[in-house]
């Protein structure tokens, strides 16, 4: 039972990973898409953060009482990751607002006939 209990981390992982790998995949919207995006970052910065954690061990402060301190480096590379995905997310925000205000909707399935119409536009280099 411990070593399920140790896993627990894994698991959330695991579940969180591919909530947001559905969410992108079945959903049109791209607000949506992009929330599935947000949560599927979420666990990979779970991932490494589990994976960083040493049982027993301190913050890395030095200090003669302690022996075992953990690793800083996933924090701080999470860190960074949550910065980078923060950025991610409102650039595709904002592109989601240019194509609402360009197209007159964000639906996944409504904007592909629009992106690539049959017929080529008058004026254009073949005309």
């Amino acid at each position: 039972m411990k070593d399920l209990i140790g896993l627990l981390p894994y698991w959330a992982v695991v579940i969180l990973m591919m909530t947001g790998l559905y969410i992108v995949i079945a959903q049109g919207n791209l607000v949506k898409k992009l929330v599935g995006l947000g949560i599927f970052q979420v666990s990979v910065f779970l991932l490494y953060i589990a994976a960083g954690v040493v049982e027993g061990g301190t913050p890395p402060i030095l200090n003669d009482a302690f022996a075992t301190y953990t690793n800083p480096l996933p924090s701080v590379l999470i860190l960074t990751a949550i910065v980078v995905g923060v950025a991610t997310l409102a650039v595709g925000l904002a592109l989601a607002v240019r194509i609402r205000e360009a197209f007159g909707t964000i639906e996944d399935d409504e904007l592909q006939p629009l992106a690539a119409p049959d017929q080529p536009a008058a004026g254009g280099p073949g005309s």
